[in-house]
Formats: structure tokens, sequence, C-alpha cells
């Protein structure tokens, strides 16, 4: 999505000033918004790649960053506009891990057992991030600190926090949200929120 395209609001969406309301609205699925100490946190990335990769804070640190300023779009229809994000790319991580042919999809777990899926195609783009900062300061916990990841074109359920696990699977699983009836795809320049069929797992 082009930068001028930013100011354009996707379809049924209404900007509001804080994406502190992310946090007050859905704290985590099994512990209210988890709060990770940088130096205690993990992420491991395996699954159907030639190399499993295990993290800890200082060796996600020297990964390649970049910054992007993008808005923020939740499913209940309110958006934050012109957030600055500063992460690794999510294509840098694909790149060292060297996922198989045969992995089409991307499954995230989270420290508060919150699950959601992607396909790889949707994740490769130059501001798709695993964030820690935003505006210039450390991601709190209550935002998904101490990382989270960033898919600026899907609605935020598909943007994980406190991202802890990422596997390269062959099979679509369908995460915590999908399975409760949200859009797998969550596209929002689509108004794509609700699921059009009851199928689960495909």
């Amino acid at each position: 999505m082009a930068e001028s395209s930013q100011r354009k609001l996707p379809p049924g969406q209404r900007p509001i000033g804080s994406i502190l309301r992310w946090g007050i609205d859905h704290p985590g699925i099994i512990q209210e918004n988890p709060v990770i100490r940088p130096e205690n946190w993990t992420l491991t990335v395996d699954g159907e790649v030639e190399t499993a990769i295990k993290l800890g804070w200082r060796e996600f640190l020297q990964l390649p960053m970049v910054e992007v300023v993008r808005d923020f779009h939740c499913v209940e229809g309110w958006s934050v506009l012109g957030c600055r994000w500063k992460g690794v790319p999510f294509k840098a991580l694909v790149e060292r891990a060297k996922p198989r042919e045969e992995a089409k999809h991307v499954w995230f777990e989270c420290a508060d057992g919150y699950t959601t899926s992607l396909e790889l195609g949707d994740l490769i783009g130059d501001d798709i991030l695993l964030a820690y900062q935003l505006n210039g300061e450390p991601l709190l916990p209550e935002l998904g600190g101490p990382v989270r990841l960033i898919v600026p074109d899907k609605y935020a359920y598909k943007s994980p926090m406190w991202v802890t696990g990422i596997s390269f699977v062959k099979t679509k699983e369908l995460g915590y949200w999908e399975e409760r009836g949200y859009s797998d795809t969550a596209d929002v320049w689509k108004d794509d929120r609700r699921a059009k069929r009851s199928i689960l797992r495909f």
C-alpha cells in the first residue's frame, strides 16, 4: 500500500486518537496483558524449514531493522493513523529459516495462548514487521511488547501480540478468532470481517 493511500480509511473504519484502546479492550486471551521482560523473552522459529531458529532478545536486536509508518485497523471499526513501527522485517526471518517449498502457511503462538495464521505470501511485504517499538518507544506490554507482529492491511487480530513461536506449516490451521467466526483473510480494504463459510479447518 503506497504511503499516500494510508490517509484513506478502509470501509467501515473511523479514526481514534490512541492505539492504547487496543490494550484496554483486548487483554490477553488466557493471561491479561502478560508482562515479559525483554531479557526473558525468546522466539522459536520452526516447522517446515531448513534452519530452525531460537532467538533471545540480544540476538533479535542484531537482526536487520526497518521503520515504517502505517495505520492500524481493528475489526471493531476503529483505526489509529500514522503509527510509526520499528522492528525486524518478517522476510528477514524467512531468509534465515529458509522455508521448504511445501511450507505455504505460517502459524503464530503467543505468550497469552493466542494463535493465528497467515499465508506465507501475505508476510513478505516490506511493511510486515516483528515490531518492538511504536512511535520511538519500546512497545508497551498492553500493546503486545516486547514483540508483536504487524500486518498493516489485515485487521489487527492478524497482528498477534506477545509473539513467542512461529511455525512454517504445510496445512492451514485456523487461529483463536478465526475459529470463532472471524474472516481468515481479514482484508481491511475489502471490509472482510466475518467468515463467509462455516468450515473451520481446511
